[in-house]
């Protein structure tokens, strides 16, 4: 048990890499949980991470991985202790702290959740960050006001991990939800998921976009940020929430105070690396329950073992992945 493997990048000058290692138990940072891992997954910083363009990771070398789940093994904090099936997201996880691209982990007891009834090492990873930014999201909006029965609720890039489980959450708690994507391969995908309707991206980047248009949706789910932000904005319902949680449409957006002075639109920042503890337990217990996707396994692209990582962060770099992809360890 004192040697395993792990997937190590490194920096050294100019030269990149990213490779599988052996590691010992004695190579593994601080803390006082020290977890076997069960599973991880790629999220979209995690592809980023593994690669030499990526700018995620504060120190080299780093292990990925910024989601974990699995069974502690050793633990010098009373919260928990050997046995204890847990999970861990975000933070500095895969980042700044070794991650869940290890046969082992070892982090803060702070940064640890327990395992809910109701979910495996397995399907915690299926919903990983992704689920949770996408619960987190739901969380928000409702404390916002949202209900069912209010319109449709918009969810971008809805085949990827955050867009795919919130179609899924959104559809379960009886929102009438509308998803946008760019493939149009995985019209009958999104249908499959929840969706009543599903739009093309091309839809929310009009030629001609008014400051301010007509009013239609509820709310918005978005990962994806860019240039069409400002659109979804012009068309959403007096009082109505956008949950902004990415950027892979890009960083910048150019729009008008006309949506927030008008209609009192809100735009949410979700941030689901230092979301408190408490947010956090009560959202997993959440997720295992009535946020618990109907087709959670349906949203699994592939599972990869260590050997397969690079590859397949490639892959969901270019977009190329529809839903989560798995590590199991």
């Amino acid at each position: 048990m004192d040697s395993f493997n792990a997937i190590v990048v490194e920096r050294i000058q100019d030269q990149f890499s990213c490779k599988i290692k052996e590691l010992r138990m004695a190579d593994l940072p601080a803390g006082e949980v020290t977890i076997r891992v069960a599973y991880s997954g790629i999220n979209y910083k995690d592809a980023m991470a593994c690669s030499p363009s990526g700018r995620v990771v504060r120190q080299y070398p780093m292990v990925p991985g910024i989601d974990l789940a699995g069974t502690v093994v050793a633990c010098s904090d009373p919260r928990y202790r050997e046995g204890d099936e847990v999970l861990v997201t975000s933070y500095e996880l895969g980042t700044g702290h070794f991650g869940g691209f290890s046969a082992y982990a070892r982090v803060p007891a702070d940064w640890v959740v327990p395992l809910p009834q109701g979910l495996t090492h397995r399907e915690a990873m299926i919903l990983g960050t992704a689920g949770f930014t996408a619960a987190l999201s739901i969380h928000r909006m409702e404390a916002n006001g949202l209900r069912p029965g209010q319109g449709p609720v918009l969810v971008r890039g809805a085949t990827g991990g955050v867009g795919s489980s919130s179609v899924s959450m959104l559809a379960a708690l009886g929102y009438e939800v509308e998803a946008s994507t760019g493939k149009s391969a995985d019209h009958a995908y999104l249908l499959e998921l929840g969706a009543t309707r599903v739009l093309s991206r091309e839809e929310l980047s009009p030629a001609e976009s008014k400051p301010i248009s007509k009013e239609y949706w509820a709310a918005a789910v978005d990962p994806v940020g860019g240039p069409a932000l400002a659109h979804v904005l012009s068309r959403m319902k007096y009082g109505a929430s956008v949950a902004l949680s990415g950027l892979t449409g890009g960083g910048d957006f150019a729009a008008t105070v006309y949506p927030f002075i008008l209609r009192g639109v809100n735009v949410l920042g979700i941030d689901s690396v230092y979301c408190p503890s408490a947010v956090r337990k009560t959202l997993w217990e959440r997720m295992a329950t009535e946020l618990k996707p109907r087709l959670l396994e349906q949203t699994v692209y592939k599972e990869a073992r260590l050997n397969e990582v690079a590859e397949a962060a490639q892959l969901v770099l270019e977009g190329k992945v529809r839903g989560r992809v798995l590590v199991r360890l």
